[in-house]
């Protein structure tokens, strides 16, 4: 189930204001180019920011996203029209002969278990043409960013549309590697309201991300930094490998792994 931040309807409503400008995007968007992108699935599409600028530069979107209250704010947005919204996950997306699949906003880290991981994996496969690519962030669990994320009550108030002044607070709950849990607050100050969300993230090393997508059918190509957040995130650029090309790499790993 998605968090309370994504999936009820007053925390959906704040996302974009306490998100900030989304400067990450515009990385996506050149990767969309520099691969000749033109069908592409966004996996965890939220509220929809990437989606819709991919669609305004004439691209066939879809974003998929198990939260309706996202997916409600999205779809009322300038230019929504553009995209195909779906609720759902990548496990239940069609094929889509996509040129190109996107996970942003650290989408990646919200699958806890390896199985969830690898049939999300397998189904974004399943929605990839022949030779279609998989692009995704994730955050280097070296860097240890829970460090950062702490916010005390009344440091952050924002003025958000429709509910006035909000304050945002959080605090990490847990750190059991590779598991970070935190809870964030939100306090609407119009109406005296307070709702939170519980939330927890894997973190996965290079080599870990990059066996699993060996795994599920992928060929890594590179490994980029974030170019707004350097140091910070891997930026995994994959393709969709076919059964025979996916069967020597699983028959090289495994006689690697036993000389």
């Amino acid at each position: 189930m998605p968090d309370a931040l994504f999936a009820h309807p007053r925390l959906a409503a704040l996302y974009d204001v306490f998100d900030g400008d989304r400067a990450d995007l515009a990385a996506y968007l050149a990767i969309a180019d520099e691969l000749g992108a033109r069908r592409v699935l966004d996996v965890g599409c939220g509220t929809g920011c990437l989606a819709i600028l991919l669609a305004d530069t004439g691209r066939s979107v879809v974003g998929v996203d198990p939260a309706e209250a996202s997916l409600a704010v999205a779809r009322v947005k300038d230019g929504a029209s553009r995209v195909t919204w779906l609720a759902g996950d990548a496990t239940t997306v069609p094929a889509l002969d996509a040129d190109l699949v996107v996970m942003t906003g650290n989408v990646a880290q919200v699958f806890l278990t390896d199985d969830d991981w690898n049939r999300t994996l397998r189904g974004i496969r399943g929605a990839l043409r022949p030779g279609g690519h998989l692009v995704f962030e994730t955050r280097r669990p070296q860097y240890r960013a829970w460090q950062e994320w702490t916010i005390e009550p009344g440091q952050v108030v924002l003025d958000v549309p429709g509910a006035g002044p909000v304050e945002h607070s959080r605090v990490v709950t847990d750190v059991d590697l590779p598991f970070v849990s935190f809870r964030s607050t939100y306090r609407f100050l119009a109406d005296g309201a307070v709702l939170t969300s519980d939330s927890r993230l894997r973190f996965r090393d290079r080599d870990e991300v990059a066996s699993s997508l060996a795994d599920c059918g992928y060929r890594v190509l590179d490994v980029r930094d974030a170019p707004d957040r350097p140091g910070r995130e891997f930026v995994f650029v994959a393709q969709r490998t076919e059964a025979r090309e996916a069967a020597v790499a699983a028959a090289t790993r495994v006689h690697g792994a036993l000389r």
